[in-house]
């Protein structure tokens, strides 16, 4: 697997705004403003890996509709990054109904932000090569 600096990109941009809400909705929800701290940089770095996977594994995907796309990207993407948020919140704060609570709140806000997210990385060709830039255009007009 080669590196992509799309994806990197693309990566560090999403972790940036889910580490944002993460330690929002855990320092409202422990009212601890280290727990908040804490589980965001914990999930910033595991979520890193898992997002990068998951966008490589889409880049090579052949489905093209994109609204059915980035919800279906949405969903998958949702349920690997709530899993993560909840058992990494269940062993810091020793509470499977913390971690649950969090991982409940962060589904909802999560899904809507990422939706967008999508939508705007699908129109940017920041990283693409020439053919694969083509090839993007390519999926673009398709959906038209």
């Amino acid at each position: 697997m080669s590196l992509s600096k799309r994806h990197i990109a693309k990566s560090l941009s999403w972790r940036l705004i889910g580490t944002v809400d993460t330690f929002i909705f855990t320092w409202f929800i422990t009212e601890d403003f280290n727990d908040g701290l804490n589980l965001s940089v914990i999930t910033t770095v595991s979520k890193l890996i898992w997002y990068y996977i998951h966008e490589r594994y889409w880049f090579n995907s052949s489905y093209f509709n994109s609204n059915k796309r980035h919800i279906i990207k949405t969903f998958s993407w949702r349920g690997i990054s709530t899993i993560d948020t909840v058992l990494f919140g269940w062993i810091l704060f020793g509470s499977p109904l913390t971690g649950l609570k969090i991982g409940a709140v962060e589904t909802i806000s999560k899904m809507i932000l990422y939706y967008f997210h999508e939508k705007l990385w699908y129109k940017i060709n920041f990283g693409l090569d020439i053919s694969k830039r083509s090839h993007h255009l390519k999926k673009k007009q398709r959906k038209i």
